[in-house]
C-alpha cells in the first residue's frame, strides 16, 4: 500500500514537472472542454494543430499546481474558475485569436441524440421533405412543425424554430431531425479560457465576429479619411481627394468672381443663362404680357 502511494506521488510529481516544462516552452495556455468530444475527433484536431499547438489531457489539479510552482501570479486563482470538468490543455506560442479560429474550423456537425443540448437555435426550413405521407406527418406536427401534402410528398409550410440554444433535445425531436437529414449538434473543442503571459482571457473575449470586425475597420478607415480631408491633411491616401477639392473650389471661386478663363467659361455661360432665366421668370410674373 505504501509503495503504491509512493509510486502515485512520484508519477504526479513527474507530471507536474512535465507541465512546468511545457509552460516554460510555450507562452499561451488554452483550456478547452472535452465534453462530448470523441477520442477520434481529438486525434484529428491534434493532427491539424501539429506544429502550431501541443494538446495534452492532464488532471486540473496538477496543472494548477504546476502554474503555482512556476509563477507567483494571483490570476491563477481566476483561471482555476474555468478549469472545472474534463479539459484538454493547449500549449502554443500562437495568437489566442488564431487558436480560437483554428478550433472553430475543426468542429463538425453530427445528428442530435435525445438529451443533447442545442448549441444554437435549431431551425427546420420550409420546403419539400422528400418523404411520402404517413406517420411522419404526425411526428412533425408533434414537435410543432406545420406540414402539407403536395405532389405525393410531405412539405414543411414555413421555417420553424424547434429548439432554442441551450434547450435539451427530446427523443421525438431527435428522431424527426434525423429523418430530415438535419445535423444540428456542433462537436469539437470549445476553448473556455486562455492564459497568456499572466493574462486570463475568457472565451467571450477571444471569439471574434470577423465580418463585424472587418466592417468596424472599414467604418473607422472612412471616418479617419473624411477627417483628414476636412482638415486638409496631406497624405498619400488623401492627396487625390484634396487636389480634386481644390480644383472644384478654385473653379467655383472663379465662376462667382466672374474671372474669364478657358477652364471656367462654360460655367460662366451656364451661370449667366440661369440668372437670365430667373430674371425673365420674375419679369413675366409681374408683367404677364411682357414679350
Amino acid at each position: 500500500m505504501l509503495a503504491q502511494t509512493r509510486k502515485s506521488l512520484v508519477e504526479k510529481t513527474e507530471k507536474v514537472e512535465e507541465i512546468k516544462s511545457l509552460l516554460s516552452k510555450y507562452n499561451v495556455l488554452g483550456v478547452a472542454s472535452l465534453h462530448k468530444v470523441r477520442a477520434q475527433q481529438l486525434q484529428e484536431i491534434r493532427s491539424k494543430l501539429e506544429g502550431i499547438a501541443y494538446l495534452k489531457v492532464y488532471k486540473n489539479t496538477l496543472v494548477r499546481r504546476a502554474l503555482k510552482e512556476l509563477r507567483d501570479d494571483p490570476s491563477i486563482d481566476k483561471l482555476w474558475e474555468y478549469m472545472q470538468g474534463p479539459n484538454v490543455y493547449i500549449f502554443t506560442n500562437h495568437n489566442p485569436f488564431k487558436l480560437m479560429r483554428l478550433l472553430e474550423k475543426g468542429k463538425v456537425r453530427v445528428p442530435a441524440k435525445a438529451g443533447d443540448v442545442a448549441t444554437e437555435d435549431i431551425v427546420v426550413p420550409a420546403g419539400n421533405t422528400g418523404l411520402p405521407p404517413g406517420p411522419i406527418i404526425s411526428q412533425l406536427n408533434a414537435v410543432g412543425i406545420p406540414t402539407r401534402i403536395e405532389s405525393g410528398s410531405v412539405w414543411i409550410v414555413k421555417d420553424t424554430v424547434v429548439a432554442r440554444k441551450g434547450e435539451v433535445i427530446s427523443e421525438s425531436l431527435a428522431s424527426v431531425l434525423s429523418k430530415l437529414g438535419i445535423k444540428p449538434i456542433e462537436l469539437g473543442l470549445t476553448l473556455k479560457v486562455v492564459y497568456d503571459n499572466g493574462i486570463v482571457i475568457p472565451e467571450s473575449e477571444i471569439r471574434l465576429n470577423l465580418e463585424e470586425y472587418k466592417r468596424g475597420i472599414c467604418e473607422t478607415y472612412i471616418s479617419a479619411l473624411n477627417l483628414a480631408i476636412n482638415a486638409v491633411y496631406p497624405l498619400s491616401e488623401t492627396i487625390i481627394f484634396l487636389l480634386n477639392k481644390a480644383i472644384i473650389d478654385a473653379r467655383n471661386l472663379a465662376i462667382n468672381a466672374g474671372v474669364l478663363l478657358p477652364e471656367v467659361l462654360p460655367g460662366l455661360l451656364l451661370k449667366a443663362h440661369l440668372e437670365t432665366s430667373v430674371l425673365e421668370a420674375k419679369i413675366r410674373e409681374k408683367n404677364p404680357n411682357w414679350q
